[in-house]
């Protein structure tokens, strides 16, 4: 189960899909990674484009987030009523804000709308109690990308319910008014979230653009990795053809 790997800080592997095609993660459910990420808030997914998309992952039996578009209760509803495992939910700022995320997330008085004729619930074939006890393992992993998680960070990681704080790196690059995620300034500032977050006991991710400094992050104990996307694969796939061709 993703939410027991996370909180367990096991090392995960997985990637962002940026394509809103079923049949990418068809694909994809074949390779080896622990879980896949549709980026809804970056890439031109439909509320039909994720219910198809996450009915593949499901068949597949890949593990699948959505990272959302926002925080809306609406939008954290959606995703989850169509059976993602969890979300991913950029531009956390404040520790107030994560807290209605998370009641959100879950059922219980002002938190999730319940529906029992959702893919989520097995459409009305499974009873509310079984539905409920399910819905405790919804993964909600909290992306910081902005000065605001940096000033907020200490309250931000003591906040309950929260699996995995990750780390938007190239976000943050952009509000500390740098060009490159290799500054000093950023690498610093990653760091800081790292630490604060793991002295509070939360698992950490991160995007790393380079994959050289994987094994420096590891060291650091972050155990989420979402790394390149199926665009990415995509274009090194045919760059690497180009050039065995170019050389024969």
């Amino acid at each position: 189960m993703l939410k027991q790997a996370l909180k367990n800080k096991q090392s995960l592997l997985g990637t962002f899909i940026k394509t809103p095609h079923y049949n990418v993660i068809e694909v994809l459910a074949h390779a080896s990674m622990d879980v896949l990420c549709l980026d809804a808030e970056h890439a031109p997914f439909s509320r039909q484009d994720l219910d198809t998309c996450i009915l593949a992952a499901r068949a597949g039996n890949m593990p699948v987030l959505v990272r959302t578009p926002n925080d809306a209760p609406e939008t954290l509803l959606n995703v989850l009523d169509m059976g993602a495992d969890g979300v991913v939910v950029p531009h956390v700022k404040t520790a107030e804000q994560l807290s209605a995320i998370v009641r959100h997330c879950h059922y219980g008085a002002g938190g999730r709308g319940y529906a029992g004729s959702s893919r989520f619930a097995g459409y009305t074939t499974k009873p509310l109690s079984e539905n409920l006890e399910a819905g405790k393992n919804v993964s909600i992993v909290a992306q910081l990308e902005d000065l605001d998680a940096i000033d907020n960070i200490e309250a931000i990681a003591h906040v309950d319910g929260v699996d995995c704080l990750f780390i938007g790196r190239m976000d943050l690059t952009v509000a500390l008014g740098e060009t490159s995620a290799d500054t000093p300034k950023v690498k610093q500032a990653v760091e800081h979230l790292v630490e604060v977050s793991h002295k509070a006991g939360k698992a950490t991710g991160m995007f790393v653009g380079n994959l050289e400094e994987l094994a420096y992050w590891k060291e650091k104990g972050v155990s989420l990795f979402l790394l390149g996307s199926d665009h990415g694969f995509m274009l090194s796939g045919a760059k690497a053809l180009r050039e065995t061709f170019d050389k024969a």
